[in-house]
């Protein structure tokens, strides 16, 4: 799909969500995007303060799955660990941010319809009536030119990445396509978002070879893990079917029983992939497995909370526990990733491998 078909497409669905707003009469929490309200015009930030709303900026910390792209770039290329690496890794992850939020609008704005049967959703911008769909669709291409072109100022293949990340919005959300309402595609295609950001910040460093294959999927299938369990959460949530199946169309399929035996499926492949990438690339990561599996198993328990706060990810800060184990596993992972323990090579009978450890770009 072309950007100039994907606007067509966008255009005459926002045109929908227009309409079916004033068929459904939907409340209106501020001004309407048709004019001043009867108290007079806004003021402009009360009339910018919903778009910069649908950017959602506050999600802008799950942008962090970059940084281990760049961990990893240093733990193949040590000399890299200088002050020199921190601008364009800065620059990149400014730039993820831009697409991301490009995608964030175009999901808040399609989705307008359906986040109306939403108990909370339905207070967005966009379901509230409060955005002008030409000038969210205008957002949604500034964002994604500004985040583009910076990553691609960085490097080619990190704007080659975000480019692949702004057309996986397109897919997840724009019609006719629209993966978010097909089951388990859903949950796959808005994953492998993690390990487009992986990309992302591996080749704000590097820009000669590919991260290793296996920890790429081992990323994909955890992110989806976790999408997963946000799933069974905003079903539970929700707890009535009909609603569910308006709010979300794979929810029609979807039920409690479903959602856990594919998130089982997606942490099963996930550990599968990160035992190839620990044994070939290194063994001592072996070490932090107890605390990942703890990390996972504290989080599908937060998941089977009633109204789970992983419906919004954003806002798990507020487990002040969970937040801090989860710091302390990526310390002890960082620092294994840079220690050696001989004596494990020895005990689980491995030898380093001795072809390339990385695949090449373009023969360089």
């Amino acid at each position: 799909m072309s950007s100039t078909e994907a606007r067509s497409t966008v255009e005459s669905n926002a045109g929908s969500t227009v309409g079916s707003k004033a068929e459904s009469g939907a409340p209106s929490s501020g001004p309407s995007s048709s004019g001043p309200s009867s108290s007079g015009s806004p003021s402009g930030w009360l009339r910018l303060k919903p778009y910069v709303q649908m950017a959602r900026p506050d999600h802008w910390f799950k942008n962090i799955f970059v940084l281990p792209g760049a961990v990893l770039a240093v733990f193949f290329r040590p000399e890299l660990a200088t002050r020199e690496s921190l601008l364009p890794l800065a620059l990149v992850l400014v730039a993820t941010c831009l697409v991301a939020s490009s995608n964030y609008v175009i999901n808040e704005l399609l989705d307008a319809p359906s986040d109306r049967e939403h108990p909370v959703k339905r207070h967005r911008p966009a379901a509230s009536g409060l955005v002008s769909p030409p000038a969210a669709i205008g957002l949604w291409l500034v964002l994604a030119v500004l985040g583009i072109g910076l990553a691609w100022s960085v490097e080619r293949h990190a704007g080659m990445s975000a480019a692949a990340l702004w057309v996986m919005g397109i897919i997840y959300n724009v019609p006719p396509l629209r993966s978010k309402d097909i089951p388990y595609l859903d949950v796959t295609s808005e994953s492998i978002n993690n390990p487009l950001r992986l990309l992302l910040g591996w080749f704000a460093l590097i820009d000669n070879s590919v991260p290793p294959v296996s920890l790429a999927i081992a990323y994909w299938m955890i992110g989806a893990f976790f999408m997963a369990i946000k799933r069974f959460a905003e079903y539970r949530r929700i707890a009535d079917v009909g609603v569910a199946g308006r709010y979300r169309k794979s929810f029609v399929y979807y039920n409690e029983d479903r959602l856990l035996v594919s998130l089982f499926f997606f942490a099963m492949v996930g550990a599968l992939f990160t035992g190839v990438f620990i044994v070939r690339y290194h063994l001592e990561l072996i070490l932090g497995i107890p605390l990942v599996a703890g990390f996972l198993t504290w989080y599908l328990s937060i998941g089977l909370r009633d109204d789970s706060p992983v419906q919004n990810p954003e806002r798990l800060y507020r487990e002040w526990r969970f937040a801090g184990y989860a710091l302390l596993c990526v310390a002890v992972f960082i620092a294994l990733m840079f220690t050696h323990v001989p004596v494990l090579y020895e005990w689980f009978n491995v030898e380093l491998s001795k072809a390339s450890p990385l695949w090449t770009l373009e023969g360089r």
